[in-house]
């Protein structure tokens, strides 16, 4: 069976003092090859627990997940996983950092060379790959990032929060470049934000999920990423559904966020 499928998975933090905090309960999705997900809610719904889950670094409580006809026991290199902060080695050159994944899989350089040139290319970098990571701009650190990702051929592209950290001008060139690659590569990628316009551009499908514990709330399938592939994202922001979406997904976690506080409010 092709595909990620994430079957009823819970998860449940033991605290110190004997209590509990039940993150996730009964998450099931299926994702196809190539499919663009954007993961939103509010604090405490545990959408980056759920990423920690599909990435291997989380064993979930109940359930399970399976990527192309296998269950997921650990992490692995089918699955990549770009960060908010992009997790490189200051130490190394952006063409060393692409290249690191390759290198460590006994990849000989003469094999992995013209690929690692290829994405420095395709993320822009071509320019800087001999410059340290620190002689970087926050934008150009995740594009770095991302290079690194695909050098590992991923089936899987996990990203937590990966433009939260930029200004709004990186951020929204960065959104572009995430369509771009999305459309060239086929890969399946699941992005997390908190932002809902970022969630409503880079996802085909939108998952809304609610907290305490955490849930699917709702799911969308939206026509703005197909139509941002290589397009001005604010024209897209200009579609008739757009701000109707936005606004009713504003909504929704703003009711889910004012439920919270009244639950904590009653229990002081």
């Amino acid at each position: 069976m092709s595909g990620l499928h994430i079957k009823d998975i819970s998860m449940r933090f033991d605290l110190p003092n004997g209590g509990s905090v039940q993150a996730l309960q009964n998450v099931t999705l299926d994702l196809k090859e190539g499919d663009l997900m954007s993961v939103l809610g509010p604090s405490g719904c545990g959408k980056t627990t759920l990423l920690n889950i599909v990435a291997g670094f989380l064993a979930p409580t109940e359930g399970e997940i399976e990527l192309g006809g296998k269950t997921v026991k650990g992490p692995g290199a089918e699955r990549g996983m770009v960060f908010q902060q992009g997790a490189l080695f200051e130490w190394m050159s952006v063409r060393e950092n692409v290249a690191f994944g390759p290198k460590m899989k006994g990849e000989k350089e003469f094999d992995y060379a013209e690929n690692v040139d290829h994405l420095l290319d395709v993320v822009g970098l071509q320019d800087f790959k001999e410059k340290a990571i620190y002689e970087l701009s926050g934008g150009m650190q995740q594009r770095v990032a991302l290079a690194r990702c695909l050098a590992n051929d991923p089936d899987v592209i996990l990203m937590d929060e990966p433009l939260g950290a930029l200004d709004a001008l990186t951020r929204e060139k960065m959104q572009g470049l995430v369509l771009k690659l999305w459309k060239e590569t086929g890969k399946t990628i699941i992005l997390i934000t908190h932002s809902v316009e970022e969630a409503l551009l880079l996802g085909e499908r939108l998952l809304v999920m609610a907290p305490r514990p955490g849930r699917i709330h709702k799911e969308y399938r939206l026509p703005f990423a197909e139509l941002g592939v290589g397009a001005d994202l604010r024209e897209v922001k200009k579609h008739p559904d757009y701000n109707s979406t936005r606004e009713e997904i504003l909504s929704m976690i703003w009711n889910m966020e004012e439920e919270i506080m009244g639950r904590t409010e009653a229990s002081v």
